[in-house]
């Protein structure tokens, strides 16, 4: 086993290619890192029982080892490890990959799940747990992540790659954050379409966030000052329940809205 330096030098992009179950093989590959044994064999026996196929470290650096060596298709990572801690090892990972990371974890702080969100995470559950729930979290992760998806798509002067998480704004590379990405991403694949915040938290973060929905209007602010170039913006607010896409009219662009249910500041 390399040391913990080697170990944190080698995370590279390299490692990270998207990885999607083989078709002569579909069985999923989950990793847990946790170091606690009593949780690894409770989740072990459970995802097998249900047919994923699962391996477990209890440090965060062989999470590192594993996760280059092994590419599963989800990752459960606990808050707490001996090393090199969880919110760190999901900000590397983060910065190489779109895996989904489940954070399973004591910390039950609303600070605490602020931030594994904010690094990353998809979904993040306190401990203890019922493995039921876990199950399904899991399951509404992977369903996000391995969903098949249009490639790339276009609207007006805006292009969004979905391979290669790339933006184009009338030709200009627009550079976003991954939770920037897969917001705009959802929203591109439903023009013209009210999205609830809920259905927008559930999609985009993963988990049931019901203490504060300004997070997304953080998110949708972010958005709007990098991608919006005429007056009236691609992203609309509707007051009360969500946000839209807007397809720029074929028409002169200088119309004014009428629709008073509809704002383009927060």
């Amino acid at each position: 086993m390399m040391n913990n330096s080697a170990a944190s030098n080698n995370l590279r992009s390299e490692h990270f290619q998207r990885s999607t179950p083989d078709p002569s093989n579909p069985t999923i590959r989950v990793l847990v890192v946790d170091d606690e044994q009593s949780i690894i064999d409770l989740i072990e026996l459970g995802l097998r029982y249900e047919g994923f196929e699962v391996q477990s470290v209890q440090s965060g650096y062989a999470g590192i080892e594993l996760v280059n060596a092994w590419c599963p298709h989800l990752i459960i990572l606990d808050g707490n490890l001996p090393d090199l801690d969880g919110f760190s090892l999901c900000h590397r990972i983060r910065q190489y990959s779109d895996v989904p990371i489940v954070m399973l974890t004591v910390r039950d702080e609303l600070a605490d799940k602020i931030k594994g969100l904010e690094l990353g995470a998809d979904d993040y559950l306190t401990k203890p747990f019922h493995f039921s729930e876990l199950l399904a979290r899991i399951r509404a992760a992977l369903r996000r992540y391995l969903a098949p998806t249009s490639s790339i798509l276009t609207v007006g002067s805006l292009t969004l790659n979905a391979d290669t998480r790339e933006v184009w704004r009338a030709g200009m590379p627009v550079e976003l954050t991954r939770k920037e990405f897969n917001l705009l991403h959802l929203l591109m694949q439903h023009p013209d379409r009210v999205l609830e915040r809920q259905t927008i938290l559930d999609r985009v973060w993963g988990y049931d966030y019901y203490d504060d929905t300004t997070v997304i209007e953080v998110y949708i602010s972010n958005l709007r000052n990098k991608l919006d170039r005429d007056p009236h913006g691609l992203i609309r607010t509707v007051r009360g329940i969500g946000y839209m896409f807007k397809v720029p009219p074929i028409t002169n662009s200088s119309a004014v809205e009428s629709d008073s249910d509809i704002q383009t500041s927060l």
